[in-house]
């Protein structure tokens, strides 16, 4: 589990590094790209993420997350900030997330924001279902400050799941470590 989110944080680090170095190269006047700037600057001045303890750093990533999912139009398809979290897992079509493919766009191909869930068919079998979050059109088309922040989005979720699954497994741990039994 840790091993995850030590990758998760590289990621996450490695958008964070792109972004400044867009920031710094590019100057553009749109209303979201001066909002992620100001992100990036509060982040600069902060003390490094190994020594700040997992709550502060849980807390930041919410808040750069709502961000996010207003700046996306997320809401518009799932209205409830809270409930985005139900979904198991979140995945990006039409952009790398891989460690040799991060952030590049392939060509040809439309961006999106999948959430995947699980609903039983009518059997009763579990069968994943794909909800698109958001649509961006054509790869080629996207801006890039636009692109890192839907990168960031899902990097962001998946990091904030990963938080909700170790809250899970520290509950159940506790569980067995105060009864003499598990039966």
């Amino acid at each position: 589990m840790s091993n995850s989110l030590d990758r998760l944080k590289a990621l996450s680090n490695k958008l964070e590094e792109k972004n400044r170095e867009k920031n710094t190269a590019v100057d553009v006047k749109h209303d979201t790209v001066e909002t992620s700037k100001k992100a990036t600057e509060k982040k600069d001045t902060a003390t490094p993420v190994q020594t700040i303890a997992n709550d502060s750093v849980r807390e930041e990533n919410i808040i750069r997350l709502k961000a996010l999912y207003n700046m996306l139009g997320i809401f518009e398809k799932s209205p409830d900030f809270d409930k985005i979290f139900v979904y198991k897992a979140m995945n990006l079509s039409g952009i790398g997330l891989k460690e040799e493919d991060f952030g590049e766009v392939r060509e040809g191909k439309y961006i999106q924001i999948i959430a995947i869930t699980y609903e039983p068919d009518k059997n009763g079998k579990k069968k994943a279902k794909n909800i698109s979050l958001g649509y961006f059109g054509k790869a080629e088309a996207l801006e890039a400050d636009r692109k890192n922040n839907i990168i960031e989005f899902v990097l962001r979720w998946r990091y904030e799941k990963a938080f909700q699954n170790v809250e899970h497994y520290k509950y159940l741990i506790a569980k067995v470590k105060s009864s003499d039994t598990l039966f």
